[in-house]
């Protein structure tokens, strides 16, 4: 992250061109990965090409401005479904946005995809697969934070955000080789 915000501010490279390899590398490796559940592609180059005119016009808001990121599918974003990961909330919409997401979209970063988690934040079984660790595709990559912590290792977003009751950050990241963060709210 460090070091892909001195590019962005830098402008070295811009958030669209990072956004859109971000979508490509998602749409590559989920079929391997099954860490994808929703893309917000349409969300995210609007993002993106406002965070390159805000660069532009010398308004930087941080080291996330203009990164590209990934939510754990149990956040809540406006226009975009939210599953839990679980069968029978495969369509669910809540019309509005988590926390966490509105103070990522007021800090400049480029939400790209909502990732998986085990059902119901249990586990890396979801109701389209089991999310697999990108080291060891054949093993599942753990929950509950699955999508997260895969997505990240595997180079498609530049950070992503989970949630950690016992064990849902830890052992996905433990299990895929990422470094993980335990949050609390504020």
């Amino acid at each position: 992250v460090r070091a892909l915000a001195e590019l962005v501010r830098t402008r070295k490279v811009s958030s669209l061109a990072l956004t859109e390899m971000y979508l490509e590398r998602l749409k590559r490796f989920d079929p391997l990965l099954k860490f994808l559940v929703t893309l917000t592609d349409d969300r995210a180059r609007a993002q993106a090409r406002e965070a390159d005119r805000d660069l532009a016009a010398g308004r930087y808001r941080g080291p996330l401005h203009g990164l590209p990121w990934g939510a754990k599918d149990l956040l809540a974003v406006q226009g975009y479904r939210t599953t839990w990961g679980a069968g029978g909330f495969e369509q669910q919409r809540i019309d509005t946005n988590a926390t966490v997401v509105q103070r990522l979209d007021a800090a400049g970063a480029v939400l790209v995809a909502k990732l998986t988690l085990g059902a119901l934040a249990m586990g890396d079984k979801w109701f389209g697969g089991m999310t697999r660790n990108p080291w060891k595709p054949e093993e599942g990559s753990s929950g509950s934070s699955a999508g997260p912590a895969s997505a990240t290792t595997a180079g498609c977003v530049a950070f992503a955000i989970g949630s950690e009751t016992l064990g849902s950050i830890a052992s996905p990241c433990t299990r895929c080789g990422a470094t993980g963060l335990r949050p609390t709210f504020g």
